[in-house]
């Protein structure tokens, strides 16, 4: 293996359990699949944001080298047919395999749920890496349907495509409230969510937008039953004793023309 890899893999793969009491960083980004994110891209995410386990919509099969670059557990999925589709990057081994669970199928594109089961310290949980259909009313029949599939403490997280609230029963939404994608470049939507239950955010954020036309988005979280421990949140949704991670500036990140 080349040295330099192997650094990398060491650096990304340091601190790789997890015990009861930590919390947890997820990070979900589109990747934009016909001229988007690419592996150095995905690279200085993972490096910057110290994620746990990082979710992305839109993979192409180049994505599958990434743990190779930086060791890790990885799967990726598409539906039959597709070129693109979801994939996991983790620091933690999944307890089973990850599978894709069909939804129902819009006008253009099946669309499905990648499903991820771990147990890391704390419990067992589940996580289904999304990448709705458009329309209010599909996308949100799709959210009940994925909800069936889930274990008691549980994580929707990726590309919503959706406008307004999820209206999920038992889930809450505790992902940043700020757009993280501009339609035709110019109507700003907040398409990117993250919902939860069994868990508090610790923290949440968008990333500035580089390399493809979502921003990433960030949320730390804690599982219920032992929340109580730490302090109240502090400004712009940070708890006062959770350690402020490397922010992305504009003047670090390669700068790519808007679409």
């Amino acid at each position: 293996m080349n040295l330099s890899i192997a650094k990398s893999q060491a650096m990304f793969m340091q601190d790789s359990t997890i015990p009861s009491t930590s919390y947890l960083r997820l990070v979900s980004w589109n990747l934009f699949h016909e001229d988007g994110a690419t592996l150095e891209d995905i690279r200085l995410l993972l490096r910057t944001t110290k994620a746990d386990i990082l979710l992305m919509q839109e993979c192409r099969p180049f994505t599958n080298r990434l743990p190779d670059l930086v060791g890790g557990h990885y799967s990726r999925l598409a539906s039959e047919g597709r070129v693109h589709g979801t994939a996991c990057w983790s620091r933690f081994p999944f307890q089973t395999p990850p599978r894709l669970h069909m939804l129902q199928p819009g006008l253009v594109a099946h669309r499905s749920a990648q499903l991820l089961e771990f147990d890391i310290g704390f419990g067992p949980f589940t996580i289904a890496n999304v990448h709705l259909s458009h329309g209010p009313i599909l996308n949100r029949r799709q959210l009940r349907l994925i909800r069936q599939e889930l274990s008691e403490r549980a994580i929707i997280m990726g590309d919503f495509n959706q406008v307004g609230p999820a209206m999920l029963r038992g889930f809450k939404d505790v992902g940043p409230r700020e757009q993280t994608h501009r339609m035709l470049d110019k109507v700003p939507l907040r398409l990117d969510r993250c919902l939860t239950r069994g868990f508090s955010a610790l923290s949440h954020r968008a990333y500035p937008r580089f390399g493809s036309d979502h921003r990433p988005i960030a949320v730390t979280l804690y599982p219920h039953d032992e929340v109580e421990t730490f302090l109240p949140l502090k400004g712009k949704g940070e708890r006062a004793d959770i350690p402020h991670y490397a922010t992305l500036s504009p003047t670090a990140i390669p700068q790519y023309p808007t679409r």
